[in-house]
């Protein structure tokens, strides 16, 4: 190191300096010994301060665990950045980089192509789907992607993971922002020793490193992985889809093939590895611990309390769970790409209608306040303030239902609510004032 600092010093021309006195004082031996005191001084006064700085990063890192959350809410309460780095990640400190097998995605490559609104019958968007087939990331397999399986059960086999966490991430990386950020945060400040994967060839590389980064270091279990789907999709019935869909057997549909992707993926890592599944746009609000095979109504009759609807925003069961297997049978035989939410909210719905007189299937059905204790009809009053009595009453009897304790996490719409931001005196406001203060 003292050698580092001399190299230091001769490069700032200090042999220049040691020249003048050498002429001026006529004395090498004693210029020699004072630059090298005065080296030394400047290289205990850099190590100080060096001291100081890991000391004060060691004190953000540890003392102050929801440090990174708090950023989070107050940039939740901004519109969400649709480019660049994501504002919360200038606030936190970054280290070094984790051993995560990665891929280079190119900016311009990340956004899966979609097909032009002009094409009115199921043949055009076949033959659109088949000559753009190249350009769709995430059908391809590599050597990263045969990873797969062996990075995910590596992961899992941790003894320290109390529960597998599963969520995908399909759009670019640069689009997960705050609210995706708060959503992560929420989940491990109530489950902190849980494992997360994120199934996403975007966040699986140099820039998803860094926006994940600052979990990982703080000890958070958090990985995303690439999907390899011949592999992942192989012994159940989405290797039939996938493989109608590339030969043209299937219409892909209007609606971006990416969403439907994510119904599917869910599903098949559901039943494949067992755990929950949980969408990017949820508040955490108490932990899943007691939860086993279940599946939340998104709506009810008020009348009846029966549920009219159900989510597959959020899925908790265990491995090869026969269910899951009749979602993934429903997907394939029924799969519809031109409605939207026919394959995942209303596809779940029309199997556990089905099967609901059957015996043995070892499952449940919770409350929409659960999960969805706000519809996405009512999400824009979940960001506003109040603006007559009748919202404030609204406010205040849904407050007191989410204080109750039987809600696990709140939904936040986000196709619904992407440009709206929170309002001092809203629901939300309170909510996170209430739980994350």
């Amino acid at each position: 190191m003292y050698s580092l600092m001399e190299s230091f010093f001769a490069d700032s021309n200090i042999d220049h300096h040691t020249m003048f006195y050498q002429r001026k004082l006529g004395r090498y031996t004693r210029t020699k010994k004072k630059l090298r005191r005065a080296s030394f001084s400047i290289f205990s006064t850099i190590t100080f301060f060096a001291c100081i700085i890991l000391c004060v990063h060691k004190y953000q890192t540890t003392s102050h665990d929801y440090y990174f959350l708090r950023c989070s809410l107050i940039d939740l309460q901004n519109p969400i950045p649709t480019k660049g780095t994501v504002t919360t990640l200038s606030r936190s400190i970054f280290l070094t980089s984790s051993n995560i097998p990665t891929q280079q995605v190119d900016e311009d490559d990340q956004k899966a192509p979609e097909p032009p609104l002009n094409l009115a019958t199921k043949y055009q968007r076949i033959n659109w789907f088949r000559k753009n087939l190249h350009e769709f990331k995430i059908f391809k397999s590599n050597n990263l992607t045969r990873q797969f399986h062996t990075r995910v059960v590596g992961f899992l086999s941790n003894e320290e993971c109390e529960a597998r966490f599963f969520m995908t991430w399909i759009s670019p990386a640069r689009l997960f922002g705050s609210r995706e950020l708060l959503s992560l945060e929420t989940l491990f400040k109530f489950h902190p020793q849980v494992c997360l994967i994120i199934v996403s060839i975007t966040l699986n590389s140099k820039q998803g490193n860094k926006i994940l980064r600052p979990l990982i270091h703080r000890g958070f279990k958090v990985q995303a992985v690439t999907p390899d789907l011949p592999s992942l999709f192989r012994k159940t019935p989405a290797k039939a889809w996938l493989h109608d869909l590339r030969k043209g057997k299937k219409d892909p549909g209007k609606i971006p093939l990416s969403q439907n992707l994510s119904n599917l993926i869910r599903l098949v890592i559901l039943y494949k590895y067992g755990g929950i599944y949980l969408d990017t746009d949820f508040i955490v609000l108490k932990p899943f611990h007691r939860l086993r095979n279940s599946i939340a109504a998104q709506s009810m009759d008020q009348v009846s309390k029966n549920w009219t609807r159900l989510n597959n925003a959020v899925l908790v069961f265990d491995k090869n769970h026969p269910l899951v297997f009749r979602f993934i049978e429903e997907f394939e035989r029924s799969f519809d790409g031109n409605k939207w939410g026919y394959n995942g909210p209303y596809m779940v719905s029309r199997v556990v209608e089905r099967v609901r007189e059957e015996g043995g299937l070892d499952f449940r059905v919770l409350p929409p306040t659960s999960f969805y204790p706000v519809d996405w009809k009512q999400v824009e009053q979940l960001f506003k303030k109040p603006r007559n009595e009748e919202e404030e009453r609204w406010i205040e009897a849904k407050l007191d239902e989410l204080k109750s304790g039987e809600t696990y996490g709140i939904h936040l719409w986000n196709k619904q609510s992407k440009n709206l931001t929170i309002e001092e005196g809203s629901l939300l406001k309170l909510l996170i004032s209430y739980h994350f203060s």
